[in-house]
């Protein structure tokens, strides 16, 4: 049986990959779309290592390259324990990524095939451990922390449909939960299948019994699809800033951002810190109210949780507070870009922290 929070990590990575349908990533289901490094599996999809095949829940490919670097394609994880994520799951990722990106040798004879660079992002509603962070900073790994205010709405919704799909299981005796056919029931529903596949009833259960089972968990995706899909101008925007790790920003209302960004690809904009400990969210903003509004463009306002480590070390000293927060606003978030698919249009906005300027036009009033 799959344990409560295995369903809320699956159902979560499935909300993730809807949450995102718009950040440059395009999923990757089947493999038809690439059979000299994807395998089927009976669980979904693997992706063939140098030493060792590698299961994959959620997979997507960049549609920018780099310069200077190889097509990315990222690796999708979602935890959601009761306590934080720690060193294990970090420390995993990291031997998946380093043997599939070593799997690039080909032998007298064959042809050359296409390479690419994986990388890996752990989403967590409940954060995750010092040591994790360490580790996955060290080795390039994106932790993404969720259990800011901003997603509480999400976590409530995977909460709910996970405990109800967990109670149907052990009514129904479930011994083997249709992980694969969830997934393809939600991403049916979300428009997030980009490859036609049979969306089959688990065929290890008599007919009867799955049918059954089908019947009463249907409504529970239903719900939980709804729950989505009626806040589709909510989004979670990748932010990448000059800094070991990346940014989930949080956008209850993506147009008025868009209606700005596309006016303002690269403008200028004001970090705020509110709440202490793990309350704390920073909030960006633009800049240039004054002109905004002279242009008929609303405020937008994006929210998003600093790695545990920068926040602590920000708070452990009310003294130093004030110049630690802006120390961190100078080093790290001074430039960040965001990427979003508009169609087969990639768009890259790139905001900037001037703190200087801001004071400058703040004496203007």
């Amino acid at each position: 049986m799959s344990t409560a929070a295995q369903l809320r990590g699956y159902l979560l990575e499935e909300a993730l990959a809807w949450l995102l349908r718009n950040s440059g990533y395009r999923l990757l289901m089947h493999h038809s779309q690439d059979p000299d490094e994807l395998v089927p599996n009976g669980n979904g999809l693997c992706v063939k290592g140098r030493g060792a095949e590698h299961q994959v829940d959620v997979l997507g490919e960049f549609a920018f390259t780099p310069a200077f670097s190889l097509p990315i394609r990222l690796f999708l994880e979602a935890k959601f324990t009761r306590q934080k994520t720690g060193l294990p799951v970090v420390r995993n990722a990291h031997g998946v990524i380093h043997d599939i990106n070593e799997n690039f040798v080909h032998g007298p004879g064959q042809r050359l095939r296409k390479r690419f660079r994986y990388v890996y992002a752990i989403f967590s509603a409940t954060g995750f451990t010092m040591d994790a962070q360490d580790f996955a900073v060290a080795q390039q790994i994106s932790l993404v922390d969720l259990s800011g205010a901003s997603f509480g709405w999400l976590r409530d919704a995977v909460e709910a449909a996970a405990s109800e799909l967990h109670r149907l299981q052990e009514q129904h005796r479930i011994r083997r939960f249709p992980v694969s056919w969830m997934r393809g029931q939600l991403r049916s529903r979300l428009g997030t299948l980009p490859v036609l596949t049979e969306l089959r009833v688990f065929p290890w259960l008599p007919r009867t019994e799955a049918y059954r089972f089908a019947d009463h968990a249907d409504p529970v995706l239903d719900r939980l699809a709804r729950t989505l899909l009626e806040r589709t101008g909510t989004e979670l925007l990748m932010g990448f800033p000059a800094a070991p790790f990346v940014l989930p920003l949080a956008v209850d209302d993506v147009t008025r951002f868009l209606n700005y960004a596309r006016v303002h690809p690269d403008h200028t904009i004001r970090l705020r810190r509110a709440g202490e400990g793990t309350h704390t969210e920073w909030r960006v903003s633009p800049a240039d109210r004054p002109h905004a509004w002279y242009q008929g463009l609303e405020e937008y306002q994006l929210t998003f949780n600093l790695p545990d480590h920068l926040e602590s070390w920000i708070s452990e000293n009310e003294e130093h507070r004030a110049s630690r927060t802006r120390a961190v606003k100078r080093q790290f978030l001074s430039d960040i870009v965001i990427y979003r698919m508009e169609g087969d249009s990639l768009q890259t906005f790139q905001l900037h922290y001037q703190p200087g300027e801001l004071d400058r036009r703040r004496s203007y009033g």
